[in-house]
């Protein structure tokens, strides 16, 4: 059983991220995603963020926790949510975008390398991407999960393997500019 989909440790991370969410980010999206679009989100959570796109896009939400897609489903009872692994994707279904919110960071380069290939296998002709990362370098790790840091060039060198880099910025979520996201398109 992982981190999430054990009852005591997703309720523990529900009242961590407590206030934190993806506003800004999806702001940002609001430039090159036009309303209406469909979203798929990685790694939805408690659906902080997925609440939100929801106000502008057609969002499908996605997890690997059953326990988060349980909880969602029980308050959201028509909601689009899918069991999905971010790394594999294992689905037929195509959207405009792909976003997550710190939820990439969880895999290492090749698995990010291949999440990002198969992304772009799921995404409609002009679609793009947005997500966000922990910015730094190495590797943290906590309650064993792993969380791979990367730098403004790291992301770079992944992301531009199959799309074209719209945005690349930092933020702030806890301290200055500990935040980067990304915003690309689809080659």
């Amino acid at each position: 059983m992982g981190f999430y989909d054990d009852e005591k440790t997703a309720r523990q991370y529900i009242e961590m991220a407590e206030g934190y969410d993806g506003a800004e980010l999806i702001q940002a999206l609001h430039a090159h995603v036009p309303k209406g679009a469909t979203i798929l989100e990685l790694g939805m959570g408690p659906g902080t963020d997925l609440n939100i796109l929801n106000q502008s896009y057609t969002v499908t939400g996605s997890d690997t926790s059953q326990f988060f897609l349980d909880e969602y489903a029980t308050k959201h009872p028509k909601a689009d949510i899918i069991h999905l692994d971010a790394q594999h994707l294992d689905t037929d279904r195509v959207w405009d975008c792909v976003y997550s919110n710190k939820v990439l960071h969880h895999l290492d380069d090749a698995e990010l390398e291949n999440s990002l290939a198969r992304q772009c296998k799921i995404l409609a002709e002009n679609g793009c991407i947005m997500h966000s990362f922990w910015r730094g370098s190495g590797v943290d790790e906590h309650q064993g999960l792993r969380f791979h840091n990367r730098t403004e060039d790291d992301i770079r060198n992944v992301v531009e393997k199959e799309f074209n880099i719209l945005e690349l910025a930092t933020y702030n979520e806890m301290e200055p500019d500990d935040s980067i996201y990304v915003i690309a398109s689809k080659k």
